[in-house]
């Protein structure tokens, strides 16, 4: 498969705390940092870069993040508006599900429940045998696929570490 040329990291962070004396209206405490897009107690950020799965999802860990774990389709389309609202497309992008360690048992890099999936007709195939990491808005339906990790993604999807 083609490697893909235009970059960008979708981050989601933990809700940061906020420090004393800083809120917002209604005296609610900020969750998300400014830029960021809030969903629940998770945010997203868009950052460009191209990088292969595991090279994004060290980048997420320096920020403190992961790359994303989808849970319903609401989520799915959240994170699908972030990206379009950043890029202006709908980009193929990673996200945290990986079954490297024994095919075709997928998890979520944040260690979260793997329950719900997207996945495109005829996915996940592990094409060659060589198809480990999972990534989003494939194809003309925009759903999930598996991929080579060492592709250089478009963009990647960060979400909130539970450690932070």
């Amino acid at each position: 498969m083609k490697l893909l040329t235009a970059s960008a990291l979708l981050c989601a962070m933990m809700a940061l705390t906020a420090a004393a004396g800083e809120w917002y209206i209604l005296n609610k405490p900020p969750s998300c940092p400014c830029g960021w897009t809030e969903y629940y107690d998770q945010c997203f950020f868009y950052v460009s870069e191209a990088l292969a799965w595991v090279d994004a999802q060290r980048k997420c860990e320096s920020m403190n993040a992961n790359l994303a774990s989808v849970h319903s389709l609401e989520e799915y389309q959240l994170l699908q508006r972030v990206i379009f609202d950043a890029t202006k497309a709908s980009e193929r992008t990673w996200i945290g599900g990986f079954d490297g360690q024994r095919e075709g048992y997928w998890f979520w890099i944040d260690g979260t429940r793997f329950q719900y999936t997207n996945w495109c007709k005829s996915e996940p195939n592990n094409h060659r045998d060589n198809e480990q990491c999972m990534e989003m808005n494939f194809s003309g339906d925009k759903c999930m696929n598996d991929q080579n990790c060492q592709t250089n993604s478009h963009l990647s999807a960060l979400r909130e570490s539970d450690d932070s």
